[in-house]
């Protein structure tokens, strides 16, 4: 598995919300209300000078709404459905929005499964004596046709 770093300065995220408490499948069913609703928040999209989507991301953060990671081993936080936004960009009705603060990430490409990539990403941190510094984000590249990556923050900015 390949890891690479960047920074990526503070980014808002516009998305549909839920929580662990929401039960074992609720991220899919985030993916699939933002997703048939996209219409309603596609003209606030980031986009490059080919009209393209920025980022599409999955974005986590603890109960505190701090970025932390998820608490009790990763296994329980909130989690946002969404696409990145100008700053200033408003929500919808029913729709929620984050700001995500500024961090230096590592990053790895997801080829086979989300938990075999974030278990080996972890294990990276420990062996390179790394810790995170927040919660771990999903990245949907719409350039690399829907490729996941999983972003993993080492320092606040």
């Amino acid at each position: 598995m390949e890891i690479k770093r960047c920074i990526k300065e503070s980014f808002s995220i516009i998305g549909k919300e839920g929580s662990t408490n929401d039960g074992a499948d609720f991220i899919d069913k985030l993916w699939e209300d933002a997703n048939s609703h996209f219409g309603e928040v596609s003209h606030l999209a980031k986009k490059d000078e080919n009209d393209n989507l920025l980022g599409i991301w999955g974005a986590m953060t603890d109960f505190s709404r701090s970025f932390n990671p998820w608490e009790d081993n990763f296994t329980k936080g909130l989690y946002l459905a969404g696409i990145e936004v100008t700053d200033n960009a408003q929500p919808p009705l029913n729709w929620v929005k984050w700001t995500i603060p500024a961090y230096e990430y590592i990053y790895a490409k997801v080829d086979n499964s989300v938990s075999n990539t974030f278990s080996n990403v972890l294990k990276y941190l420990s062996d390179n004596q790394l810790q995170l510094a927040g919660a771990v984000h999903d990245y949907i590249c719409p350039e690399e046709k829907g490729q996941l990556y999983m972003f993993f923050p080492i320092k606040k900015l």
